[in-house]
């Protein structure tokens, strides 16, 4: 027999793994994702999460509580009388009664090799920290942040130039198959549960605006980390003096370069630039309220020229 989940997701990494769900046969009985937003050219549209969205296209009952706080919020969840909550990007902190609602409990899709990169940002987190493998990792939940036992996993390999945005889309696209197998599996009572070790535990804290400006005092290999773990979103920045006042530039791809300078000096006129350990090659551009180009465009109508300095 198929599985009665209720899944929880909000943003697009969700929706390929309810679609996976689906295709295999499982009975959706209810989606629980965000609120609707402002949103729209002047934040006045409420809009629906990518889950939502893809939730009523597919015909199905989806609910949008602010939190689990009141009582009857926890009671109704459990009154859906589910097998099993597949929460992958909620979102929202599911207190204990809600874990325990379902007759086998909450399975998490996470995007981390668990217990490395515990946390709301473990995609950025690993390729800002130059990690060369990553995964999709099959949790049940517990009351700890991304604590429980592990079901399954699936390894990523993280090449050198890989963005934060392209590792996302690749492993949205892992976690769907891997936790439309995870239930197949628990569906057939071969789904084995192990603990995660106590040794290399790491929490990916949410990325915060402080972090984001690009310190090229730093050695090139960790500043090409910190651009392409921060690409496309939030963006990594610098500031440079144009046409005399100065500007932020967000840096969307970058590349390691041969080079040596004081920090932030731009050593030739292919905007490679001058790190405490070598150089980067800035090669993928953005300016406030402009488009992303690549550093040949860019240069055309925002010359910085040999010995510019910026940071």
């Amino acid at each position: 027999m198929a599985l009665r989940i209720i899944f929880m997701g909000t943003p697009d990494f969700s929706v390929p793994t309810l679609r996976s769900l689906v295709d295999a046969g499982h009975e959706i009985a209810a989606v629980y994702t965000q609120p609707p937003r402002p949103g729209g050219r002047r934040g006045l549209d409420l809009q629906k999460s990518p889950v939502h969205q893809a939730a009523e296209l597919l015909g199905l009952t989806v609910h949008t509580p602010v939190n689990f706080k009141d009582p009857e919020e926890r009671t109704f969840f459990k009154a859906i009388n589910a097998d099993v909550a597949v929460v992958v990007a909620y979102g929202l902190l599911l207190p204990v009664e809600v874990l325990e609602a379902t007759r086998l409990g909450c399975y998490n899709g996470h995007a981390s090799l668990l217990p490395r990169w515990r946390g709301a940002a473990p995609i950025q987190r690993a390729i800002m920290a130059g990690d060369e493998k990553t995964g999709m990792m099959v949790m049940q939940m517990e009351k700890g942040l991304d604590t429980g036992p592990i079901a399954l996993t699936s390894e990523v390999k993280i090449e050198p130039e890989m963005t934060a945005g392209e590792l996302h889309d690749r492993l949205m696209l892992i976690g769907a198959r891997t936790m439309a197998e995870a239930m197949n599996r628990l569906e057939a009572g071969d789904l084995p549960l192990t603990p995660q070790p106590e040794e290399g535990v790491l929490y990916a804290a949410k990325i915060d605006k402080s972090e984001t400006r690009i310190d090229f005092s730093r050695p090139a290999a960790k500043v090409h980390n910190h651009i392409r773990g921060l690409s496309p979103f939030p963006g990594a920045w610098f500031e440079a003096e144009i046409n005399g006042r100065p500007e932020r530039i967000k840096v969307l791809r970058s590349g390691l370069a041969d080079g040596n300078g004081e920090p932030g000096t731009v050593l030739d006129d292919q905007l490679t630039v001058a790190c405490a350990n070598g150089a980067v090659r800035l090669t993928r551009l953005q300016k406030a309220g402009g488009k992303p180009l690549e550093a040949t465009d860019f240069l055309r109508g925002t010359p910085l020229a040999r010995g510019s300095r910026i940071g």
